[in-house]
Formats: structure tokens, C-alpha cells, sequence
């Protein structure tokens, strides 16, 4: 499944109709700058979420540092999956951040298909994605 893409206005705007989370699904191990530039966006689109007033977690933004900090394999992707499925089952619903390389990304495919079969809303979000206050000019 793909989800619908939205440029930033329309997916904040979406987002804020629902109350509680939204699961931020970014890619890593594939992204072909690298997993630290993968960290790194995960945490600017997750800022412009954060600063647009959407409630969100993103689990490349909270588990990267952790990982090289704490000498856990970053890309142990079944160390990290089952860290990552409680938040998932607790969110709204899921944000696809269409950043290059998601769609051949196994994390994210695996995220697509746990809250399709949860009945959860999935929706992606354009890359590259700029500040609100940004895109108005």
C-alpha cells in the first residue's frame, strides 16, 4: 500500500483532527545519504511537526542516538522492531515522511502494514518538507 501524500499544510491539518499521536515513519538503513543525514531529517521533519502543533514520535529521532551511544547495533531491525510496536499500537495514526529510498525501506513497509491491519489512518507527507511559516511566503 502507498499511502495518499500530503504537502505539510494538509497533513498538519489532518493530523489535528485527531486526538493523541501520530507515529512518524522515516527511512534509515536504506536512505543513501547515510543513517546519521537519516537521523538528522528524522529529527528536522519531526521539529516541523512538533512546531505546526502535531503530537508525534519518531522512533529514528528517539532509538539512532540511543543505538550509537549506547553500542546497540543501529540497524538490528529485530532488536528494534519489538521496541517500536507497543508505541505504534498507542499512536493515532501513522505519518510517512516520503523521504528518498521509503518506499524500498522493510521498516517502513512493516509500519504500513501494522496499522493498516489496526484499521489506523496512514498518510505520507511530500519531501523535502519546510516550516509552515516557510512554505506561506
Amino acid at each position: 500500500m502507498t499511502p495518499q501524500a500530503f504537502p505539510l499544510k494538509q497533513c498538519v491539518e489532518i493530523a489535528l483532527q485527531q486526538p493523541g499521536y501520530w507515529y512518524l515513519a522515516t527511512p534509515y538503513s536504506c536512505y543513501r545519504a547515510g543513517i546519521r543525514e537519516a537521523y538528522e531529517e528524522a529529527c528536522r521533519v519531526s521539529a516541523c511537526l512538533i512546531r505546526s502543533g502535531v503530537k508525534v514520535f519518531c522512533p529514528i529521532a528517539m532509538t539512532h542516538p540511543i543505538a550509537i551511544h549506547g553500542g546497540i547495533d543501529p540497524l538490528e531491525h529485530t532488536l528494534w522492531m519489538p521496541q517500536d510496536k507497543p508505541l505504534m499500537d498507542a499512536a493515532t495514526g501513522l505519518i510517512v515522511c516520503e523521504m528518498p529510498n521509503w518506499e524500498s525501506s522493510k521498516g517502513i513497509r512493516e509500519e504500513i502494514d501494522i496499522f493498516q491491519a489496526a484499521g489506523k489512518p496512514i498518510m505520507g507527507l511530500f519531501w523535502p518538507v519546510t516550516n509552515l511559516e516557510e512554505s506561506r511566503d
